[in-house]
């Protein structure tokens, strides 16, 4: 298998992670620490992909100044970007943390518009990026006016390239997404419920869900329920994952670094049992870091030993 992954952030940003001592809503806030990240969902699964030795190319949209700061950024960590510049502006999203309930607030803006032109002109170098690749990674939100079809759409060129597409959208991107059957999906808790039209009350009612969403042609799908594990399952196996206690410092990126090792796992043909516990120690780790910093292989394998996998 070719290890290769190409990962596409439509709506990429800077990320801005501010630390203040106590969040004082309509009060004076003086900021402890300013940390600044190439932001993303996309780009933060082909920064997790790097630091664990996966070639990653990191691809989507970006626009301004602010686009090319994202660029050097990504420069300073040696991922590959190849994005297509369109005008207007990329968005700054502000991550507040307050300091004394490790609580991070998130104020994201809503990105630049793109055009019908620069769609079809992204989903020509889309293609050609594709060759060679294993693996594409659809993540994150939509820019403003962008068709809720384009995951699907996506998905459709990628199988036309025989890669294997790992998506995480969510609302209406993830409805349609599915529709073209991505090899991997990876809603949380809430997410499924959507899927599924109603709540679920257990692990039971979650893999019940999961299932009846594979019959769309999905291989593999990861459900995500924060501090309480995650279920995994694929076509013949079902896991129910938990982890020792951890201090969680901020959720951003969690979700992107689980992604990012489904697909590391993926590439050195891990069992399912054995994908469970990578993804999950994973997201964990980082969502024990302050900001929109993630995990790297060290601290995952230091910490495959907390992570507890059941089988179902």
């Amino acid at each position: 298998m070719k290890p290769y992954v190409v990962t596409v952030t439509l709506n990429p940003a800077i990320d801005k992670t501010v630390i203040v001592d106590k969040l004082q809503i309509g009060g004076l806030n003086r900021v402890q620490s300013v940390r600044m990240d190439p932001g993303g969902k996309g780009i933060n699964v082909a920064r997790v992909l790097h630091q664990f030795g996966v070639p990653v190319t990191a691809t989507g949209l970006i626009a301004g100044a602010q686009g090319q700061t994202l660029l050097q950024y990504l420069a300073v960590e040696r991922i590959t970007a190849n994005f297509l510049t369109i005008a207007g502006e990329t968005r700054t999203n502000l991550k507040v943390v307050d300091a004394s309930s490790n609580i991070t607030t998130e104020i994201n803006e809503a990105g630049f518009v793109v055009g019908e032109k620069e769609i079809n002109t992204f989903k020509i170098q889309l293609a050609k990026l594709l060759e060679g690749a294993s693996y594409l990674v659809l993540s994150g939100s939509l820019p403003p006016q962008v068709e809720y079809g384009i995951y699907r759409e996506l998905t459709v060129i990628a199988k036309s390239k025989n890669v294997k597409t790992i998506l995480d959208a969510d609302d209406e991107a993830l409805f349609s997404g599915i529709q073209a059957a991505p090899f991997a999906i990876k809603p949380n808790i809430h997410e499924l419920g959507k899927l599924a039209g109603r709540e679920m009350a257990d692990d039971q009612d979650i893999i019940h869900a999961a299932r009846e969403i594979m019959e769309k042609g999905i291989e593999l799908i990861i459900v995500s329920m924060g501090a309480q594990g995650a279920i995994i399952l694929d076509r013949e196996e079902t896991y129910r994952v938990r982890t020792g206690s951890i201090v969680p410092q901020s959720t951003v990126g969690a979700g992107d670094s689980m992604v990012a090792v489904l697909a590391y796992s993926l590439l050195n043909q891990y069992s399912l049992a054995e994908t469970a516990q990578w993804v999950t120690a994973a997201g964990t780790i980082t969502a024990s870091k302050p900001g929109t910093q993630v995990c790297s292989l060290v601290e995952v394998q230091q910490f495959l030993h907390n992570v507890q996998v059941e089988r179902m």
